[in-house]
């Protein structure tokens, strides 16, 4: 999938950059893998706003995606490629063979027509499921397990990817997508290939309406704002940060500042931190 440009008729869209879609083979998803999503504006369950700066947007329908591929020893073969609002991977429709339908995270290089499998029986082939241990070393993974039978977390938006480095007999050695270096169980399960649809980083909106679209509302420089609404705030013209160093509104250090619980129990299992 490449990047279409746009004639520069007026100057948002003389920067516009966006994907031409030639993967895709349905606009019409599977009604049947289809929920409700509701809007929710960065606001909680007592309606308060604790993430800011979300609101609006077109509205969408969730796909339900299979990250736990416990379909076992049952082969499926890819129906559709299509798009899917919620995440910057495509996704595929996979029809197995008892009829059953379920949406995967759509690997890079999948078709139309390609068979894939889950379980002990599966080839190390682009689009099957195995569980690490069976997956041989140095090998390009992505939806990777943390925990058994949770499902996929690791590496499942576009273009990313997981390697496996080494396995023992309990733990897995595995390079994230981040740079770090990870321990993971070798009965967690991991999907051969990269994940699709790389060319959606070169991709740019242009215009801010485009951003509205995705639910992103305006935000506001705190260099631009009073001293009494965030610590970057005040003095005279273009002021710097100050000695204090970046904050957030409530005084919170951040760009950089490491948040990470120290008693956290998966500190063992990293190897190495990301950069």
């Amino acid at each position: 999938m490449g990047t279409k440009q746009y004639k520069p008729t007026s100057p948002a869209i003389r920067n516009r950059k966006t994907l031409d879609y030639e993967e895709i083979t349905s606009t019409e998803p599977e009604k049947s893998l289809l929920l409700v999503l509701n809007k929710k504006a960065g606001r909680n369950n007592s309606g308060r706003i604790t993430v800011r700066s979300r609101g609006g947007g077109v509205k969408r329908l969730y796909r339900k995606v299979d990250f736990k591929r416990d379909k076992h020893d049952i082969s499926g073969k890819i129906k559709t490629i299509e798009y899917d609002p919620n995440r910057t991977s495509n996704i595929s429709l996979v029809q197995y063979a008892d009829g059953e339908k379920r949406y995967i995270i759509s690997p890079n290089k999948a078709k139309p027509g390609d068979k894939v499998l889950a379980g002990s029986k599966a080839d190390v082939k682009i689009g099957n499921t195995l569980k690490l241990s069976d997956i041989p070393t140095g090998s390009i993974i992505h939806n990777v397990e943390l925990t058994i039978g949770k499902g996929g977390q690791v590496a499942r938006s576009a273009g990313t990817k997981a390697v496996l480095m080494a396995k023992s007999k309990k733990y897995a050695t595995v390079k994230m997508p981040s740079g770090e270096v990870r321990l993971i169980n070798v009965d967690c399960k991991a999907t051969i290939g990269e994940v699709g649809n790389a060319e959606k980083r070169n991709t740019q909106r242009g215009r801010a309406g485009s951003t509205r679209w995705a639910g992103r509302r305006p935000k506001v420089r705190g260099s631009v704002m009073n001293p009494c609404d965030h610590p970057h705030g005040g003095g005279e013209g273009r002021a710097p940060i100050g000695l204090a160093g970046p904050r957030s509104p409530w005084g919170k250090p951040t760009l950089g500042y490491k948040t990470r619980n120290k008693k956290k129990k998966s500190t063992k299992f990293i190897v190495k931190r990301r950069k």
